[in-house]
């Protein structure tokens, strides 16, 4: 199918890796991997999901379960439940649909969707495709004045906040990505894809499907002057020349008028430091265990997190989000809400629009189920109270 879009057992797809297995089952196993591999060893990859077993729930007893409210405000926009889509890189890749169809999944379900700088889709579109909130994600790839006209152009565009990754001051090693010929594939050499072709042909819906897309895509929203939009490139080449620092962040202050989100924080001090920056909300995030690998998985680091911000801020959390029991397990923790990339992007993968919208009817369903098992009148009434927490976590 020319458009990517495939049709979709919802009776066979009851959880988040049943969309796993079919993303894999679909992509080449290069551009599989790159969606679902973390950094060098993948430690705290492995952590990021399993650390939401070490949380259990402590529910309440003989309590009716009516109706449970699940919308919660994050930087003034009301969403459905407490769940926004992360910005996920190269996605044109894993469907033509891409980021157009992932933000319109997400807009029909109440939420929000946040578009990545490496992305092959125009923002004027994406945005126009959703009726939800849409935030930009920045990277300072092509040197501050292509970011100066992106950031015009989100804000003509109607984005409402701007995302700062600040834990890429050069691409984490990821060894699956250097198997698969990764960099090659997305190089200009045709010589040097050879050895990774077969793979590619053993693949031939995806084939089509990326041939019929018209191979691959600029990067749109990175106008260079005078040369046009960015060609595609590995990831390691796009963050070895785009590091964002506190100083950064003051110049970026004075071009975008909306509020500002820093992504990529662990510890109190980082997040205390970008609350005196500016910043509207802060993200806990190791970057799904793809940077700096043996780093504190987000959950624990999570409270830390909220105790240093102290209110001034709205803290969002994301990493190893496979189930809505474990955004409920974030909230407990003080997070305002979670951003899920893999998650999402394995439907988008799987199935285009249809495996987007089924990803967030999951969560969104376990997360409803989750609190009125719990015995919780609402989202707002969650705490600290409903989970027990390792004794070896520092308490805060």
């Amino acid at each position: 199918m020319s458009n990517g879009n495939r049709a979709l057992n919802s009776s066979k797809v009851v959880n988040i890796e049943d969309l796993r297995r079919i993303a894999q089952r679909r992509l080449p196993r290069s551009v599989f991997d790159y969606l679902d591999g973390g950094a060098e060893g993948e430690l705290t990859l492995a952590e990021i999901v399993g650390l939401f077993r070490d949380v259990t729930f402590r529910p309440r007893g003989a309590v009716a379960a009516g109706d449970c409210d699940l919308k919660t405000r994050v930087l003034g926009h009301e969403l459905s439940f407490p769940a926004m889509l992360a910005p996920v890189g190269y996605s044109r890749l894993m469907n033509p649909g891409g980021e157009v169809v992932a933000a319109r999944a997400a807009g029909e379900a109440g939420t929000g969707y946040i578009l990545s700088t490496i992305s092959g889709h125009k923002l004027e579109d994406v945005k126009a495709g959703t009726r939800g909130p849409a935030w930009y994600q920045l990277y300072l790839l092509g040197g501050r004045e292509a970011a100066e006209g992106s950031l015009d152009r989100a804000r003509r565009a109607g984005f409402s906040a701007l995302v700062i990754t600040v834990d890429t001051p050069v691409a984490g090693i990821r060894e699956r990505d250097s198997r698969n010929g990764m960099k090659e594939l997305l190089g200009p050499s045709l010589l040097a894809k050879i050895p990774f072709v077969p793979n590619i042909l053993a693949h031939p819906r995806w084939l089509l499907s990326f041939l019929a897309d018209g191979g691959m895509p600029k990067l749109e929203n990175i106008v260079v002057p005078g040369q046009g939009p960015m060609p595609l490139l590995d990831v390691g080449s796009a963050l070895a020349k785009a590091t964002v620092t506190w100083e950064d962040l003051r110049w970026i202050r004075e071009l975008w008028p909306g509020p500002i989100v820093v992504k990529g924080l662990l510890i109190g001090d980082d997040a205390r430091r970008a609350v005196d920056e500016g910043a509207a909300a802060v993200v806990v995030s190791n970057h799904g265990g793809r940077q700096l690998d043996s780093v504190s998985p987000t959950l624990r680091a999570l409270p830390e997190v909220v105790a240093a911000v102290n209110g001034q801020a709205e803290v969002l959390m994301d990493g190893g989000v496979r189930r809505g029991s474990d955004i409920v397990k974030a909230i407990c923790l003080g997070a305002r809400a979670v951003l899920v990339g893999r998650a999402y992007a394995y439907g988008l993968a799987a199935a285009g629009h249809a495996g987007v919208a089924r990803a967030i009817e999951i969560l969104r369903s376990d997360v409803e189920r989750t609190v009125r098992l719990l015995g919780c009148p609402s989202l707002a009434a969650l705490d600290r109270s409903y989970v027990e927490v390792p004794q070896t976590w520092p308490v805060h």
